[in-house]
């Protein structure tokens, strides 16, 4: 696979790129694509690359990924200059765990540089985590593992060129939705990826209750853009969604180690639903 986000995300859903697009063609969607909890953003950057969707819509509620995706689109130039000339030392974690937990402090393109500097140097991408390696660097691999920069100066590099083509916003997911069809053109597709019901609170600095996913039903039940909901597949989520088709498949990813989970796929009444491929999917970190 060849990767295209510069993040590792937990549950990064990059590999769906090839079930989406084949939402695209056989529901001959020719508009925007949205992904309100866009993490990565690993689905969407691929279909902007392909030319499946014309512009896409990158939203995180989270300031941290927010600020990522607008100084790499909007400060291109300077994000590259911080990548190539800051140290991948155990001191520079220090420093950008400090600057990552002060947005106040800095500027929108150092609290995103530091967002993505911990996402590269924490195990599994996780921002709450630890560093890989640990703090003593006495690991089996060291914290520049994952930091290959002249790789990921390409994928950012990249990004920066269609920047046009690329909105990023910073609403609650809820907020987004109730203003949703008055933003998307015809024929666009929105896929929400929500933090996992069960172990949300685990992996992300942003996570619901039961009655915000709740919430977010309802709002997906008002609203005349075609959606697809990705969760972990538990009967909490099967009873929200009820009403509407859901197709279970394996994942398998690593987060600290290997495991095999299982998640179902929602679609909206007015989508013709594509098979994923082998009910199976493989996610990499």
């Amino acid at each position: 696979m060849q990767f295209k986000t510069p993040l590792r995300y937990p549950g990064g859903k990059g590999k769906f790129a090839p079930f989406v697009k084949a939402l695209f063609e056989v529901n001959n969607l020719t508009g925007d694509y949205l992904e309100p909890y866009a993490g990565g953003a690993a689905v969407a950057l691929d279909l902007l690359f392909n030319g499946y969707s014309q512009n896409i819509h990158i939203n995180d509620y989270d300031i941290a990924v927010f600020n990522f995706w607008k100084s790499i689109t909007e400060n291109t130039e300077f994000f590259l200059k911080l990548l190539i000339d800051t140290p991948i030392t155990i001191d520079e974690w220090h420093k950008q765990k400090h600057i990552l937990s002060n947005p106040q402090d800095f500027s929108q393109l150092e609290h995103g540089f530091a967002t993505f500097f911990l996402n590269r140097t924490n195990r599994s991408g996780i921002l709450k985590g630890g560093v890989i390696g640990g703090k003593n660097q006495d690991g089996n691999y060291k914290l520049d593992v994952r930091f290959h920069k002249d790789n990921l100066s390409k994928r950012i590099e990249k990004i920066g060129k269609y920047s046009n083509k690329i909105k990023v916003y910073n609403y609650d997911a809820l907020e987004l939705l109730n203003k949703v069809d008055s933003l998307l053109p015809k024929d666009s597709l929105i896929y929400l990826d929500p933090p996992y019901y069960v172990k949300g609170q685990g992996l992300y600095r942003n996570f619901y209750i039961h009655e915000n996913h709740v919430q977010i039903r309802q709002a997906l039940d008002k609203i005349q853009t075609k959606w697809i909901v990705s969760y972990d597949n538990c009967q909490e989520i099967k009873d929200i969604y009820k009403g509407y088709r859901q197709d279970d498949y394996d994942l398998n990813y690593s987060a600290y180690f290997k495991m095999k989970g299982s998640e179902v796929m929602i679609y909206c009444d007015s989508i013709n639903p594509v098979n994923i491929i082998g009910k199976q999917v493989e996610l990499e970190l």
